[in-house]
Protein backbone atom coordinates (compact mmCIF):
# COMPACT_ATOMS: atom_id res chain seq x y z
CA UNK A 1 0.00 0.00 0.00
CA UNK A 2 2.73 2.05 1.12
CA UNK A 3 4.32 1.70 -2.70
CA UNK A 4 0.76 3.01 -4.14
CA UNK A 5 0.74 5.83 -2.13
CA UNK A 6 4.34 6.74 -3.17
CA UNK A 7 3.78 6.30 -6.53
CA UNK A 8 0.08 8.66 -6.44
CA UNK A 9 2.60 11.78 -4.61
CA UNK A 10 5.63 11.43 -7.12
CA UNK A 11 2.75 11.22 -10.34
CA UNK A 12 0.90 14.67 -8.74
CA UNK A 13 4.34 16.24 -8.31
CA UNK A 14 5.49 15.62 -12.30
CA UNK A 15 2.65 16.66 -13.31
CA UNK A 16 2.72 19.79 -11.17
CA UNK A 17 5.80 20.63 -11.49
CA UNK A 18 7.61 18.72 -14.83
CA UNK A 19 5.41 18.64 -17.48
CA UNK A 20 4.53 21.63 -19.51
CA UNK A 21 1.48 22.79 -20.11
CA UNK A 22 0.45 24.19 -23.48
CA UNK A 23 -0.89 27.88 -23.33
CA UNK A 24 -4.87 28.88 -23.42
CA UNK A 25 -3.86 29.88 -27.45
CA UNK A 26 -1.83 26.97 -28.14
CA UNK A 27 -4.77 24.35 -26.94
CA UNK A 28 -7.04 26.56 -28.88
CA UNK A 29 -4.77 26.10 -32.27
CA UNK A 30 -4.36 22.31 -31.82
CA UNK A 31 -8.10 21.62 -31.07
CA UNK A 32 -9.02 23.53 -34.54
CA UNK A 33 -6.27 21.37 -36.06
CA UNK A 34 -7.37 18.45 -34.41
CA UNK A 35 -11.26 19.20 -35.93
CA UNK A 36 -9.98 20.29 -39.28
CA UNK A 37 -8.14 17.62 -39.96
CA UNK A 38 -11.39 15.21 -38.05
CA UNK A 39 -13.02 16.55 -41.09
CA UNK A 40 -10.76 16.20 -43.98
CA UNK A 41 -10.44 12.55 -42.48
CA UNK A 42 -14.31 12.03 -42.56
CA UNK A 43 -14.61 12.86 -46.12
CA UNK A 44 -12.72 11.76 -47.46
CA UNK A 45 -13.78 8.41 -45.85
CA UNK A 46 -17.20 9.35 -46.88
CA UNK A 47 -15.86 9.66 -50.63
CA UNK A 48 -14.21 6.19 -51.02
CA UNK A 49 -17.56 5.03 -48.85
CA UNK A 50 -19.92 6.21 -52.16
CA UNK A 51 -17.57 5.48 -54.49
CA UNK A 52 -17.12 1.79 -53.42
CA UNK A 53 -21.09 1.62 -53.02
CA UNK A 54 -21.44 3.04 -56.73
CA UNK A 55 -18.56 0.90 -58.39
CA UNK A 56 -20.36 -2.45 -56.13
CA UNK A 57 -23.83 -1.13 -57.50
CA UNK A 58 -22.83 -0.81 -61.26
CA UNK A 59 -21.01 -4.14 -60.82
CA UNK A 60 -24.22 -5.59 -59.64
CA UNK A 61 -26.73 -4.49 -61.93
CA UNK A 62 -24.96 -5.72 -64.66
CA UNK A 63 -24.76 -9.06 -63.37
Amino acid sequence: MANVVQFIKESYEEMVQKVTWPSWSELQNSAVLVLTASLIIALVVFAMDKGAYYILQTIYNSL
